[in-house]
């Protein structure tokens, strides 16, 4: 058998080409920065900390305005830890039982206390670690005035 006989006995099956495969494959895969990453991290015994943000809407069905949830969150006394510096609860003379808090965790600091930094979105701080006062394990727990 020839090289023509061949080829004329066998099944060229055809490839499927997909362009939207090959459009994706070309595409360079872009980076994906998680909101975390836009924080700023703290640095020796420092902490981040979210403020406690209340809901638009209350028990009674009221709305709340923008304005009176950012003065709210402005003063607030309650916050979520994001982040710790690497220094933070390591002085074992000013924390012998060990840390006060962990990341995750709901912290009660005082009302001015800690460096305020704008974010989108609202507001961080960045608080010393014996600026902690309680644990708590609701925020809402807590009466949050202004």
């Amino acid at each position: 058998m020839n090289n023509a006989e061949q080829s004329s006995t066998s099944i060229e099956v055809p490839q499927i080409k997909s362009a939207l495969l090959d459009k994706y494959k070309e595409e360079p895969v872009k980076e994906i920065t998680a909101e975390t990453t836009k924080l700023p991290m703290p640095t020796g015994w420092r902490m981040l900390v979210l403020p406690f943000r209340m809901k638009e809407k209350t028990h009674g069905g009221i709305l709340m305005g923008q304005e009176t949830i950012d003065r709210q969150q402005v003063a607030s006394q309650c916050g979520n830890v994001l982040a710790m510096g690497p220094d933070c609860y390591l002085d074992k003379n000013k924390f012998p039982h060990g840390p006060w808090c962990k990341v995750k965790d709901w912290v009660v600091f005082a009302r001015y206390a800690g460096s305020r930094i704008e974010i989108e979105g609202g507001e961080v701080r960045l608080l010393n670690d014996d600026e902690i006062l309680a644990t708590v394990q609701d925020p809402t727990d807590i009466l949050h005035k202004y």
